[in-house]
């Protein structure tokens, strides 16, 4: 019988550290073409400035996986509805039978696997020196990217930015609190810019700064924008950057931040250095001087949705939590 699995269940036995080597192992296999992962169809609900994806892939190697997670992007929730941006729901299957293991809420683990991509895009292409990071964004996406940062670099200071100055203050004192490190809100994009790490989490359609002004040494992990008509980085950004991706046929496919300076003519595929799982896996070097600008762009992928719920799954048995049930 199948498990099922709560958001407050997820929560319960998903950490960030384990989320981390999951997704990592993911992006290994990845690379290693034992991953079959489909681009995910994307359903637009103009009338509602809606999102409805569907995301299936299985992961071979030692510890096969099969899942598909259903998930929906509204930017107006928050505001209209009192409900949050992204929902979602996975269903793990048996990829001996493809018997139904669990259904569980997807909706934390969405921002624990976003936050830990970008755990694993740091700890291979930030700087070793880096101590400080800036968040623009303060959402659920906001959060997980800060904790995972945390998880792989010894942060001794954030900031955060967000248009609504109540929410970044509020950002601000929670992530204080819950990670024992110095957090605070600015509305100063030049103060962001001083810091060693740039993560962008907003629901920004245009860029939020000018890429002129990016230190050398700089890391950026973007993971808010996925969409061919939407972009947080602007095309100097690009130009500056080493380019690493999750996925070039799902970056080439929805991620504006790339394909407009394409489109533009100031970047092309070829300039992509490389995909996360290829640095993970030691086909292709990650950071490789002090002085580079790396950019680590994400639209978010079907094997990190998998690989995390596999862990979740594993552990929540392991621990007795869940219900259950018959169909």
């Amino acid at each position: 019988m199948p498990l099922v699995l709560t958001r407050r269940d997820v929560e319960r036995v998903l950490t960030m550290k384990e989320a981390i080597d999951a997704v990592e192992e993911g992006f290994r296999q990845l690379a290693l073409g034992t991953v079959v992962m489909p681009q995910r169809p994307v359903i637009r609900v103009e009338e509602h400035h809606g999102l409805h994806l569907a995301m299936p892939a299985f992961i071979g190697g030692e510890r096969e996986t099969l899942a598909l997670k259903v998930v929906t992007v509204y930017p107006d929730n928050p505001s209209r509805h009192q409900l949050p941006t992204t929902i979602g729901t996975l269903l793990l299957n048996d990829p001996r039978t493809g018997a139904l293991q669990a259904i569980m809420d997807a909706g934390f683990l969405t921002a624990m696997r976003t936050g830990a991509v970008s755990g694993v895009a740091t700890k291979h292409l930030a700087p070793a020196s880096a101590r400080t990071v800036a968040v623009f964004g303060a959402g659920a996406m906001a959060r997980t990217q800060l904790i995972a940062v945390k998880e792989v670099r010894p942060l001794t200071r954030a900031v955060v930015f967000d248009p609504a100055r109540e929410l970044s203050e509020k950002f601000a004192a929670e992530m204080s609190q819950r990670l024992s490190l110095d957090v605070s809100a600015t509305d100063d994009v030049g103060a962001c810019l001083e810091c060693d790490i740039l993560c962008l989490a907003s629901s920004s359609r245009t860029p939020l700064f000018d890429g002129s002004r990016l230190r050398p040494g700089t890391h950026l992990n973007g993971i808010g924008s996925h969409s061919p008509d939407a972009r947080e980085l602007d095309t100097e950004t690009i130009r500056r950057s080493k380019v690493v991706v999750d996925h070039r046929p799902a970056c080439l496919a929805e991620a504006g931040d790339l394909m407009l300076p394409i489109k533009e003519g100031a970047f092309s595929e070829e300039k992509i250095h490389a995909s996360l799982g290829e640095i993970v896996a030691g086909m292709k070097p990650g950071r490789e001087a002090p002085q580079e600008i790396t950019l680590f762009k994400s639209v978010g992928l079907a094997v990190q949705d998998a690989a995390t719920a596999a862990l979740v799954f594993r552990k929540a048995r392991a621990a007795g939590v869940g219900i259950e049930i018959e169909i």
